[in-house]
């Protein structure tokens, strides 16, 4: 993770030119009762009325000024505040898209949405906002003690007591709600996530008839988030009335001794005027500490989570020196391949099997017997735990992910589908390359044509959330069109056709056989899917129980026979099977 110094150090011209108009302003509201002083004393006291005009312009000029130099203040440091967030957004994310897939097992998508929404916008908030005050309570308040310093020492000292005092309690407050704010910030990932989840999901709530318990589940979040945001006033209420009246008492003060001082010559009428005026330009500061020190607090909290997101390391890495293959042909080796997650039971256990360029592998095997979890593999989204797989005879921890991941075509069981056009979703990581007429074709093969061009806007249709408003068969042959249009020499079909009916998959099926040139794996539960393979791999427990053509396993009558008989026993005749 970068240092913010870095980001900072990154726009300095623009915070330099914020900070200079800064010192300029609070210099030039210095001047002002230096100003009221002369107007006491040589106006209204010492009778000088020809003063007043020249004492009036020049403090039209110094309100002028300081509209100005605070105008440029704002804007440069909200400007700055805005692109170091926009950098720091555009650097986590670009982690994030770095991070491998045991990452993504461990976390929740609110969490992560609130690290790059709101924790950024709390240290946006402290960078701009907050820094910025802080610079100009401190060198607001060095100015004002001078200036009260050179009119009277001896009354400096009241102020300057009651500086420290709210010092220490804007201190001791940070500490208090430091520790709340880690808890708000928790609670807040987690009702992010709760909430995310059951939007994204309202169709199945609605579906079991959930919404109750739904509702009940994100207000029992949602009351804790209450109880740690009352937690947190509390802290705040119970310290900063001490604020309040330390800078009430202050003005009281200095107008008792200032008077004082006055009847016993130590101090001009104008002098008293200008150390009341400096008094009470010194009470904002230390009413500021304490709200400033909240803030701080918050992104100090949430710097904390960045940084623990910056400390993951990529399990999936790029090889130092990546041997990029010529021309990717397809063929496929798994030798002795074994797979199994952290801390948990094997998922494969020596998996060993190959398929030439051109040629197509179907696995087949109950949930949860490991069948994705070769895809992953292939795909590197996991290393393997034993052994090595190898594409075209390199192991594919040695090639480049891009080379790798870009020379396969998925249609995964878990569609998703982005809020774009039907033909932006097609194009998906080949926009550039993949025209109009390929998009077509693709969707002709991919038996998605019909409905698509039965749609007004055709291919152009815009299409909701993970293709909400599609039905299940339709995101999948959207999906299968995807994949046929990248043309790669991969194509992997993970239970790509179950929610489509008989007639479609089989021209389907037609279609994928025609793709001689095409490595395809093929994962399935339907035997029509895997029958024309040229192998067939059907899994049990994570372990190869049966390989070899549709026919030899047939022959065999093992358990890829069994799950024949038992999708088709009741229109087959055994002996037909035979």
């Amino acid at each position: 993770m970068k240092k913010l110094s870095t980001y900072v150090w990154h726009y300095k011209g623009g915070f330099l030119l914020g900070l200079v108009s800064l010192l300029i302003a609070v210099t030039l509201d210095m001047i002002f009762p230096q100003i009221t002083r002369r107007i006491v004393d040589n106006v209204i006291i010492g009778g000088q009325l020809g003063k007043l005009p020249t004492l009036l312009l020049v403090l039209l000029g110094l309100g002028l000024g300081r509209f100005v130099f605070e105008f440029v203040k704002e804007y440069s440091f909200d400007r700055m505040g805005s692109r170091v967030a926009t950098s720091m957004r555009k650097d986590l994310f670009h982690f994030l898209q770095s991070l491998s897939s045991d990452f993504y097992d461990r976390s929740n998508t609110g969490e992560l949405m609130a690290r790059i929404k709101d924790d950024i916008s709390n240290i946006w908030q402290a960078l701009t906002f907050v820094t910025m005050l802080l610079i100009q309570v401190f060198y607001h308040t060095v100015l004002i003690l001078v200036c009260m310093i050179r009119l009277n020492p001896f009354m400096t000292i009241f102020p300057a007591v009651a500086m420290f005092l709210s010092g220490f309690l804007a201190v001791y407050m940070e500490h208090k709600l430091g520790r709340v704010y880690d808890e708000l910030s928790e609670q807040n990932a987690v009702m992010n996530t709760v909430a995310e989840e059951n939007l994204s999901g309202v169709r199945t709530v609605k579906a079991f008839a959930r919404e109750k318990f739904e509702i009940r589940k994100f207000l029992d979040h949602n009351e804790k988030y209450y109880d740690l945001s009352i937690k947190q006033s509390k802290v705040f209420i119970r310290y900063y009335p001490y604020f309040q009246i330390i800078t009430r008492i202050l003005p009281l003060v200095i107008m008792l001794v200032g008077g004082i001082q006055y009847m016993h010559d130590k101090m001009s009428l104008g002098d008293l005027a200008a150390f009341i005026e400096y008094s009470m330009n010194i009470v904002w500061p230390m009413e500021m500490l304490g709200w400033l020190s909240n803030s701080f607090s918050s992104a100090v909290a949430s710097n904390k989570k960045l940084k623990k997101i910056y400390a993951e390391v990529p399990s999936i890495t790029e090889p130092e020196n990546p041997v990029i293959l010529p021309c990717v042909k397809g063929s496929i080796t798994f030798d002795h391949v074994s797979f199994a997650k952290a801390d948990q039971v094997p998922i494969l256990t020596d998996i060993t099997f190959s398929v030439h360029a051109g040629e197509t592998v179907g696995i087949m095997g109950a949930t949860g017997a490991g069948k994705s979890s070769i895809i992953h593999l292939l795909q590197r989204m996991y290393d393997v735990t034993e052994g090595a797989i190898l594409l075209d005879g390199t192991d594919i921890r040695n090639l480049s992910l891009h080379q790798l991941r870009t020379s396969m075509s998925l249609v995964s069981q878990d569609i998703f589908l982005f809020s774009d056009t039907i033909s932006e979703n097609i194009r998906l990581g080949k926009h550039d390359l993949i025209d109009a007429k390929t998009v077509r074709m693709a969707s002709r093969k991919a038996q998605a044509a019909d409905f698509i061009e039965a749609m007004e806007d055709q291919y152009e249709t815009l299409i909701g959330e993970r293709g909400v408003g599609l039905s299940g068969g339709q995101k999948q042959r959207i999906s299968i069109a995807r994949a046929i249009s990248k043309k790669n020499p991969i194509l992997i079909l993970d239970d790509s056709t179950s929610a489509l009916d008989m007639e479609t998959e089989h021209e389907i099926q037609k279609t994928l056989n025609d793709m001689r040139d095409i490595t395809k794996v093929i994962v399935a539960h339907r035997i029509s899917s895997v029958r024309h393979a040229d192998l067939i791999l059907f899994l049990e427990n994570g372990r190869i129980a049966e390989q070899g053509t549709h026919e030899e396993l047939m022959a065999e009558r093992g358990l890829y026979y069994d799950t024949y008989m038992a999708q088709y026993g009741t229109y087959v005749n055994e002996k037909e099977v035979i």
